[in-house]
């Protein structure tokens, strides 16, 4: 009887001891995004320290970063960036402050649209913004048939500025859906004591609205910021020339170029630059409360 007694309360120990521990059940998964994701990754990081001659080196880096092709194409894919985010962060602010507070016919719906834009292709957007503004677009089209001129006025999609118009179209949505979010928390009380006491609307948005929506704003800023860093589709689909951006460089390096070594040394750059800017993100977005 004793031996049985002791037998029994032995037996929930036994089963600890044979059980897997915890941690063992994350390896698969962590084995396979290694395998999937960061075993490419390392291998450009090591090809970005092989010359063509053999061997390993430092010397692409210094090559790459010294190409004046990469400093433009860092200054370009820089100021696309900045001023992409500035765009979204203005329109996105106007447009989230009607979507919220301005009662329309519609309103709901265009917020839950927003929500489905979020998931259109970039080349999309681009393809669109062709079709109206392109050289044989439709706003070129109408004109031309009006005037009888050879060609339109409408050739800005070719430029700088007209990637600068397709990014803040496709990104703007980024930025006003953490705004909606943030709207929907503030109290209305607020808005209406303000107003009962006199405050014009300017007043009501600076004093009331912003400081309630820089957190969501600096979140989708950062957000946007980092996906035009490394935004591909829409320079290449806007056929703008003279504008290489980082990925465009890599692209050019690699397939145009074969010079893989550049290209992956262009390409490390650019995710250290991208890692950087979602560790600030993560940060804003904590501090947020995304």
């Amino acid at each position: 009887m004793a031996s049985v007694t002791l037998a029994a309360k032995n037996a929930p120990k036994a089963k600890r001891q044979a059980a897997a521990p915890r941690w063992m059940w994350t390896l698969p998964p962590v084995a396979g995004l290694a395998l999937v994701f960061l075993y490419p990754l390392v291998l450009v990081a090591q090809q970005s320290f092989t010359p063509l001659e053999g061997g390993t080196s430092t010397q692409p880096y210094a090559d790459v970063l010294a190409d004046p092709a990469f400093r433009e194409a860092l200054g370009t894919t820089v100021w696309l960036a900045v001023g992409a985010t500035v765009g979204c962060l203005v329109l996105g602010f106007a447009l989230a402050l009607v979507i919220a507070f301005v009662p329309f016919p519609g309103g709901k719906a265009v917020a839950k649209f927003i929500d489905v834009f979020l998931a259109f292709p970039s080349f999309l957007i681009t393809l669109a913004l062709l079709f109206i503004y392109g050289s044989v677009g439709m706003a070129n089209g109408l004109w031309t048939d009006a005037t009888g001129a050879a060609t339109g006025p409408f050739q800005f999609l070719g430029t700088p500025w007209g990637v600068l118009l397709a990014e803040i179209t496709y990104f703007t949505p980024f930025v006003m859906r953490p705004l909606l979010a943030a709207f929907s928390q503030i109290d209305t009380a607020q808005i209406e004591a303000a107003s009962s006491l006199g405050a014009k609307a300017p007043r009501i948005i600076r004093q009331v609205i912003l400081p309630e929506a820089l957190p969501a704003l600096a979140a989708g800023g950062s957000l946007v910021l980092i996906m035009c860093l490394n935004e591909f589709g829409i320079v290449l689909f806007t056929g703008a020339k003279g504008v290489t951006t980082l990925p465009m460089l890599v692209y050019s390096k690699a397939i145009l170029e074969s010079d893989y070594t550049a290209a992956c040394v262009v390409a490390v750059v650019n995710v250290l630059i991208s890692v950087g800017l979602y560790g600030l993100y993560r940060v804003v977005s904590r501090r947020a409360g995304a």
